[in-house]
Parts: structure tokens; sequence; C-alpha cells
């Protein structure tokens, strides 16, 4: 059987595209492909990212992207010890649901659960800040103290997310800001030149002046950009690979 690079490779081999064509399609850097075709896991950071790449490069040749995932985890050890299968083409089944179809349905529903906690919890401390904004507009003035940059670094833990404080209402023009709520790969290029290539941790926030950015998240759902003073949200799902260019 195949490896899950070998499949990756002939898939794409087989609509006649190299390696930089497809880049150009889906965003994702050439040398992240190649690393996926050799199953060199260890080039392209973290397994979330990994995940994210396969996932869109198999949705991109036409495979599931659900069962490449599924093979990569095997390849970790995290997966179940069954043999893996191949990178089927979605078929039309004539028989009734199978066990997978009834885990797929399970495992929906559990993220469907985790999603609407998340969002709880999220809605929950921004009105917590947002009360505790009104609080301090009522209060007489005191003395605030910040903590360190290594204090921070102990207390927000990797790949959750972190409510950052609201942009200034004075933030000046020609200004993207970008906050950092679960750890990403960011790329960021302004006015044409590069300004930044890394993984960044939770709790950052970053700003960058010109007239054009280009903002590249590796996951995207842990992102947030503000242009100008006006918070636009985080740019994408968490997991994805987004590519943003602002006007400012």
């Amino acid at each position: 059987m195949p490896s899950l690079g070998d499949e990756f490779r002939a898939a794409r081999e087989a609509r006649h595209l190299s390696l930089s064509d497809v880049s150009k399609q889906i965003h994702v850097r050439s040398v992240y492909l190649q690393s996926i075709e050799d199953e060199d896991w260890t080039s392209i950071a973290a397994p979330v990212y990994v995940r994210g790449f396969i996932r869109t490069y198999a949705r991109f040749l036409g495979l599931d992207p659900d069962e490449g995932v599924r093979r990569y985890n095997q390849l970790l050890g995290d997966a179940a010890t069954t043999a893996p299968g191949p990178l089927s083409y979605a078929r039309p089944r004539s028989s009734g649901p199978s066990i997978g179809v009834w885990v797929a349905g399970i495992a929906a529903l559990i993220l469907i659960a985790f999603v609407g906690y998340s969002y709880y919890q999220f809605e929950a401390e921004n009105g917590g800040a947002q009360r505790a904004d009104q609080a301090r507009a009522t209060a007489p003035p005191a003395t605030v103290s910040t903590a360190s940059p290594e204090m921070a670094a102990t207390t927000a833990p990797a790949m959750v997310p972190t409510v950052l404080p609201k942009p200034s209402s004075s933030a000046s023009s020609n200004t993207l800001v970008i906050r950092i709520r679960q750890d990403s790969w960011l790329e960021v290029s302004v006015d044409g030149t590069q300004k930044l290539s890394q993984m960044v941790p939770a709790g950052t926030e970053k700003s960058f002046h010109g007239k054009s950015v280009t903002v590249r998240a590796g996951n995207a759902g842990g992102v947030d950009a503000v242009v100008d003073g006006k918070d636009l949200g985080i740019l994408g799902a968490a997991g994805d690979v987004v590519d943003r260019t602002f006007k400012l």
C-alpha cells in the first residue's frame, strides 16, 4: 500500500501539476507541500499546522482530508492501531450507515458542543472585560501595575484562546494591529517588504504601519486584525492557513 506522502504525490502528478503550481493556488509554500510528500513532518512546525496543510492539500487534490489527517495521526502514534486505508475519492454507497458514519456523527456532535462551550466562554470573558471597562471609567484614577513578559509567558497556556485588551479608539491611521489569541505562524509584509516570519505566541500584539499590509496566518482562528482602530475579528477557522491583504 502506498504511503501517505506517495498518495499525495501520485494525485498531484496525475493532474500534471508541479509543487509550485499547487502552491500558487492554495497559498501553502511549496517547501511544506514537498515535506508532506516526503513525510518530513519536522520541517512544518507544530502538528496543528501539519494537519491544516494536509486538509488544504487533500481538498485541492480531491482526496479525503479527514482520512489524510487520520493517517498522519497514526504516523504520530495518536490514532487507533487499525491499518490505514487509502485516501479514497468520495463515492456513493448503497448500503446503510457504517460504523465510520456513526463515529463521524458522534465526533461532529462533540465538535459542536466544544465550539458552543468555547463561544460561551468567549462571550463571558468579553462581557466581563466590558463591565470592567465601564467600572474603571467611573472609578477614581488608580495606579496600574504591568506584569513582566516573563510572568505573562508562564500564565498564558499555548493554543488556548487569549482575551486581549481592546484597541484604543485613538489608534493612528495607516496602522494594522495583529492580536494573537492562540499560538500561530505569521508572515507579514508591509508595502512589499517582509517585516515578520516566525511563530508568534498567544497574548502577543504587533503593530504595522504603511499603505498595504499582507498577512499569512498558519492558525487563522487564533489571529485578530484591527485596521485603523476598527476590530475586524479573527481571520478564519482554527488550523486554517489564510492570506489577507489590508489597504490602510
